[in-house]
C-alpha cells in the first residue's frame, strides 16, 4: 500500500507538497512526532502516545497540540488507509526563521501532518554497539523530536554490518538506548531497563511491559544508576545476560545477534515477548 497523508484539513498523496520551505521543522529539526503501530485500522496506545507528543511539544517550548484536531486527523487517515501498519504524528513550529529563533509565540503557525503507511514487523533483532553516545543532560534529553541525524547515522552502521538497529551508551558509560527502541537486559532472573536518568526516551512499549510484566509476575524493574553499565552488553555476548528491544513496531523484540555474533534469547525475554503480544491485541488502548 501507498502512505496516506493528511495536512492542513485534508488528504494528500505522497508526491503533493505540504510543509513550506520555511518550516521550522524542515530548516532546523524544530518539532515533535509519535509512531504508533495499526492493529485493524486503529491506532495502539493513541491516548498514551498523544500524552507524550504534548509532553515533547511543551519540552520543546511548542504550543501545545490540539488533541482534538489530532485525533480528527488520525481518524481520517487510518479510515483511508485500510490496512496501515504504521502511523506518525508530525508536530513542527510551523513557518518561521531561517535561524535556529523562533518567531513570537503570538506569531507561531505550528504544523500538523498525519500519515499511515506500511510496517514490517520482526519477532527479533539484530544490533551492533555505535562509538557514538546519548547526553544525558541534553536540552532535549527524553524529548521524541525531529532532529534525528544521529539516529540516521548510527542506524545506516549498523545496517552497513547486518544489523537492524544500534544500541547506545551515554556520556558516563551507562547503557541508554537504541536508536529507536529502548533497551531491557534479562538476568539474574529478572528483566531491567535503564532509568530515564540515562537520558533515553520514556518509550511507550516500554511503559506498557513494565506495567503488564509486573501484573502478570514477571520480574521487571527500572536499573538503578549506574547499574547497567554499557559493558553489561560483554555479559550478553558470553550468554551470561540476555538483551531485548521494545518499541512501537519492534513491541517486545527479543535480540539474536550482537556485534554480528549471535547470542541466545531468555526465557523471561520470550515470555515479555509473548505477553506484550497477547495483552496488546486485547486492549488497543491502554
Amino acid at each position: 500500500m501507498s502512505v496516506v497523508i493528511w495536512a492542513d484539513g485534508r488528504l494528500h498523496a505522497p508526491t503533493d507538497r505540504i510543509l513550506t520551505g520555511v518550516d521550522h521543522g524542515v530548516t532546523v529539526g524544530d518539532g515533535v512526532f509519535e509512531t504508533c503501530a495499526v492493529y485493524s485500522g486503529q491506532a495502539f496506545a493513541l491516548t498514551r502516545h498523544l500524552r507524550r507528543l504534548a509532553r515533547s511539544a511543551a519540552g520543546l517550548g511548542l504550543p501545545a497540540p490540539d488533541e482534538g484536531r489530532v485525533r480528527d486527523a488520525v481518524a481520517e487517515v487510518l479510515a483511508a488507509a485500510g490496512d496501515a501498519g504504521r502511523l506518525r504524528i508530525t508536530y513542527t513550529g510551523g513557518p518561521g526563521p531561517l535561524g535556529s529563533h523562533r518567531d513570537e509565540p503570538e506569531e507561531q503557525r505550528p504544523s500538523l501532518v498525519v500519515l499511515a503507511g506500511p510496517a514490517t514487523r520482526a519477532a527479533s533483532s539484530r544490533v551492533v554497539r555505535v562509538p557514538w553516545v546519548r547526553n544525558e543532560r541534553s536540552a532535549v534529553a527524553g524529548l521524541k523530536t525531529t532532529s534525528y541525524a544521529e539516529n540516521v547515522v548510527a542506524l545506516a552502521r549498523a545496517h552497513r554490518q547486518g544489523a537492524d538497529e544500534a544500541v547506545l551508551a551515554n556520556t558516563v558509560g551507562e547503557l541508554c538506548e537504541g536508536t529507536g527502541s529502548n533497551v531491557v537486559v534479562e538476568r539474574a532472573g529478572e528483566l531491567v531497563t535503564p532509568p530515564l536518568s540515562s537520558g533515553c526516551l520514556a518509550g511507550i512499549t516500554r511503559e506498557l511491559l513494565i506495567e503488564w510484566a509486573a501484573a502478570a509476575g514477571v520480574p521487571v524493574r527500572e536499573a538503578a544508576p549506574g547499574e547497567l553499565p554499557y559493558d553489561v552488553l560483554d555479559e550478553v555476548l558470553t550468554g551470561a545476560a540476555h538483551l531485548t528491544l521494545t518499541g512501537s513496531i519492534r513491541n517486545v523484540s527479543p535480540v539474536v545477534s550482537l556485534d554480528e555474533h549471535d547470542v541466545t534469547v531468555g526465557e523471561l525475554s520470550r515470555a515479555a515477548a509473548e505477553l506484550f503480544q497477547a495483552r496488546a491485541l486485547d486492549d488497543l488502548d491502554p
